[in-house]
């Protein structure tokens, strides 16, 4: 028995990156390095630097934020509402859920500061915040989604830490590590009776919380009367979306880790084929959410609406907005019916797919809206009607998204992937090392 444990530690532990994972890291580095330059010369001469005006208010940033919101859901979807359910295949993919989870909910709020012309005053956010403002909401609920993430993902690493630490050799540096971050985990009964409800206290409390964070960035549209965001729909729009996005994320992340580090015999087939069905239901979901959000104002048919719906439809937007619909959406589902489909590699297409339909679809959310504001202001430049992010915008956006994939990396290189203890206790494996 103690063979097959030392085995699984030797499988799961966290290993040095091989020469395409350096590379891998520069790559990240260098588009972070390019987008904080365009970010620094931000600071210094303002939202100048994008195409931002009076009309598009808001671009591709804002577009990235809800992107990295909904990316941020898997964690209470996978890690939360799974492990509630007493679903035991979901265990290899916990770490890597709550992984996404806190590196979206942190550039969530990077992105956010970003937006904000003024970044020196974050703080007054904090300072002199106003409760009637939807602002204000958002950054309470994000907050408490990132400190429940982080102990989501760092409590269940307690019995972990203690394991690699008694398995590490000696004279390890990373020995030490693994001893401070194990807080002293032995594995007696009261460690375990309070380990085990504190993850589920934080498993039940997360939820809320994320459909909270869901809901209140749809609130900041719906709260006004622009057409497309005035919706009573957009709350469960938002989180059916989220889960799409989050799903779709997971499969992506789990793919190329089984591949990286030949985790084939305990991410398996099975997981994919899981995984597949799982977000068929999702994308089932969330296609009804997007035919109310879009029969019901074509059916009413307003002034404004029809201005709105027909550049979706038919006019500047509709490549795009197709593209996400039936790329992102309606493709995937039909794809992911058949067995074949739900194989390791055609999910991880189809999941590249989910996600970039899903960005793309929040742009589309964003965007065509300011281009038709409910009261039009009165001669602006043509160019001010037109919203095109500039090289500086998608510089800063593309260093977003390579941080959070640095997150991710990095989190990677340093914990386990998958539940070392979890995944013992599953398999009845006993660890000789902590009977001695």
């Amino acid at each position: 028995m103690s063979t097959d444990f030392d085995q699984l530690v030797y499988d799961l532990a966290p290993r040095k990156f091989s020469w395409k994972g350096n590379l891998w890291v520069a790559i990240l580095v260098v588009i972070i390095l390019v987008g904080s330059y365009s970010y620094v010369q931000q600071v210094r001469q303002g939202l100048v630097i994008t195409d931002m005006r009076d009309y598009a208010l808001w671009g591709v940033y804002i577009s990235n934020f809800v992107f990295f919101v909904a990316i941020s859901l898997v964690g209470s979807l996978i890690t939360a509402i799974l492990r509630l359910s007493g679903i035991k295949w979901s265990t290899p993919l916990t770490r890597i859920a709550e992984i996404i989870a806190v590196a979206a909910i942190i550039m969530a709020g990077v992105t956010i500061i970003i937006d904000m012309g003024r970044p020196d005053r974050m703080l007054n956010l904090f300072m002199h915040g106003r409760l009637q403002s939807p602002i204000i909401w958002d950054v309470i609920v994000i907050t408490t989604y990132l400190v429940i993430s982080v102990l989501l993902l760092y409590y269940p690493l307690l019995p972990d830490f203690s394991i690699l630490k008694r398995h590490a050799p000696e004279s390890a540096r990373v020995r030490k590590w693994y001893s401070g971050l194990s807080l002293n985990w032995v594995g007696n009964s009261e460690q375990r009776r309070i380990y085990s409800r504190s993850i589920k206290a934080l498993s039940i409390l997360i939820i809320p919380v994320a459909f909270a964070i869901h809901t209140v960035t749809a609130w900041l549209f719906e709260t006004t009367y622009r057409p497309g965001w005035d919706s009573t729909n957009f709350g469960p729009y938002f989180i059916a979306g989220a889960f799409v996005a989050g799903a779709g994320a997971v499969v992506a992340v789990m793919y190329v880790l089984r591949k990286t580090y030949r985790l084939e015999n305990y991410i398996t087939d099975f997981h994919f084929n899981k995984m597949g069905k799982t977000l068929v239901l999702l994308c089932l979901i969330y296609l009804y959410f997007n035919i109310n959000e879009y029969l019901i104002p074509t059916y009413k048919s307003t002034e404004e609406e029809a201005v709105h719906l027909q550049s979706l439809f038919t006019g500047q937007y509709a490549t795009l907005f197709w593209t996400a619909i039936i790329g992102g959406l309606v493709l995937p589902v039909i794809i992911l019916l058949f067995p074949q489909g739900r194989k390791p590699l055609p999910l991880f297409l189809v999941s590249i797919a989910v996600v970039v339909g899903a960005w793309w679809k929040r742009y589309i959310i964003v965007v065509p809206t300011l281009s038709h504001p409910f009261l039009p202001i009165q001669g602006v430049p043509e160019s001010w009607r037109h919203y095109s992010p500039t090289w500086m915008e998608w510089s800063i956006t593309f260093a977003t998204l390579a941080a959070a994939l640095l997150i991710i990396t990095l989190l990677v290189r340093f914990l386990p992937i998958i539940p070392i203890h979890e995944t013992s206790e599953e398999r009845g494996l006993v660890d000789a090392a902590q009977t001695k």
